[in-house]
């Protein structure tokens, strides 16, 4: 499965969001944007969250390092982690490589999808990419 970075959602801190329904139940799959990847340059360590943890809309849930910053990963809706990428970390020339496919970080029920509607589409994020570049 490929994703089509035009058809996903966006937070303004940068995480895109694929939402999908599974037995009635949405789940996000997170991952961060190739505007942020690119911004940070060098990445060099991750750390992600525990299957089964909780968070709310806008609660950091990780973190990503590079040789420049260290920024923390934001949770774009509120829900259970049910899923992380557990190879991510040990291959992150791989987010490099394809951060909206074999980039995914993390999988989660969707608790609460109100934080949903405060993301932007495709070309509101490139917007938003474009006036901070």
């Amino acid at each position: 499965m490929s994703r089509d970075k035009s058809t996903l959602l966006y937070a303004e801190t940068h995480e895109w969001v694929d939402v999908s329904e599974d037995g009635g139940q949405k789940i996000a799959t997170i991952g961060i944007s190739d505007f942020a990847i690119e911004q940070l340059n060098d990445l060099v360590y991750m750390d992600l969250p525990e299957v089964g943890k909780s968070f709310d809309f806008g609660e950091e849930f990780g973190e990503v390092e590079s040789v420049k910053a260290v920024s923390p990963l934001y949770c774009p809706v509120a829900g259970e982690i049910i899923e992380v990428h557990e190879g991510l970390p040990d291959n992150l020339d791989g987010l490099n490589d394809d951060p909206y496919d074999f980039g995914w970080i993390v999988k989660i029920k969707v608790s609460d999808d109100t934080g949903l509607s405060s993301l932007m589409d495709y070309a509101a994020y490139q917007k938003q990419c474009s006036e901070s570049a």
